[in-house]
């Protein structure tokens, strides 16, 4: 395929990737994509997932885990992390590009119905989980929800090394990948919807800049310590991306960051994007890799090893803005 014929590939699709895809790969103006972004409510894969909603607010009846997720079992009682709670599908909704005023009372109704399933906390305060309250800061600022306690937890719970890591409670000190790029992403959402209105806002876009260079001082790809690759799913390509980081996952957001805060590419992320554009097929499309198993309410994306509409969007958006920004 040609550039024109993928982009034509993409826009035939669910709304929810066509409205990203007039955006970032077409510039239509802002009229068409918002129409476009308006129907994710009453089509396709918005308006499933909407229809799976409780009368309380939730999905799935828990905050985190669906409310029959056995944990204490002698045996798992079925592979992998289930997706289909509240928190993974507002993700999947605002992601997707749902107006938050479609759902209407939720976020009063998770404040009065939802608690984790850590300590049974209230659901827009947070927990322990730096990637679960990074989701929460993003769903709540989107949903309206009073989210400051989760912003300042943000700013209490950084390392000394720039980034986050999920298991500090079991006392390390070192970030992950996964748990930055997490963050990350919490709060570039945070500062793009309150538009830097935030109380502590320069704090906030402070941290997120001191956790994008975590990432760059090792090229995204590398551990610092001994240079080696941080782990094979950096290369390991697949959609819902969900919690894990990847080469694609973490230029994307940068690629989102740099247009927010009106920013050049930073030239350490190069390698990184090598292995993206490595990753495209000579018909210029990303191939589907394998996920991690887990309950999820329906199919959103083609089966391993068939070219991905949500990856070839990330990856073209992606490859354009480093390409654009370099031959300028």
């Amino acid at each position: 395929m040609t550039d024109d014929t993928v982009v034509d590939w993409l826009l035939d699709s669910d709304p929810a990737i066509r409205w990203q895809v007039e955006r970032d790969l077409v510039g239509a103006p802002a009229s068409t994509w918002e129409a476009t972004r308006a129907r994710v409510a009453t089509e396709g894969l918005g308006a499933a997932l909407l229809a799976h909603q409780d009368p309380d607010g939730q999905w799935a009846g828990g905050a985190y885990f669906p409310a029959d997720f056995d944990f204490d079992g002698p045996e798992a009682k079925e592979p992998g992390q289930p997706y289909t709670a509240t928190t993974w599908s507002l993700n999947a909704l605002r992601d997707w590009g749902l107006d938050a005023a479609v759902l209407g009372d939720t976020a009063a109704r998770l404040g009065a119905n939802s608690r984790w399933e850590y300590e049974q906390l209230p659901y827009w305060s947070g927990e322990v989980d730096c990637c679960i309250n990074a989701f929460t800061l993003a769903n709540g600022v989107w949903l309206g929800a009073d989210v400051d306690g989760i912003a300042d937890w943000m700013l209490e719970h950084q390392q000394a090394d720039g980034g986050w890591n999920c298991e500090w409670v079991e006392g390390s000190t070192v970030s992950s990948f996964h748990s930055t790029l997490n963050v990350l992403d919490g709060l570039l959402q945070h500062d793009q919807l309150t538009d830097g209105g935030h109380r502590r806002a320069a704090e906030l876009r402070d941290a997120r800049h001191r956790g994008a260079e975590y990432l760059l001082e090792r090229r995204l790809l590398h551990r610092k310590s001994d240079g080696e690759v941080v782990g094979p799913w950096v290369h390991r390509f697949a959609y819902p991306f969900r919690w894990i980081y990847t080469a694609l996952r973490a230029t994307d957001h940068l690629r989102a960051a740099s247009l927010h805060d009106g920013t050049p590419p930073d030239p350490r992320a190069a390698e990184a994007i090598e292995v993206v554009r490595a990753a495209r097929n000579p018909d210029g499309t990303w191939t589907q890799g394998e996920r991690p198993p887990g309950r999820q309410w329906f199919e959103v994306d083609v089966p391993a090893g068939e070219p991905s509409k949500w990856l070839t969007l990330s990856g073209t958006r992606v490859l354009r803005w480093w390409d654009e920004a370099q031959a300028a």
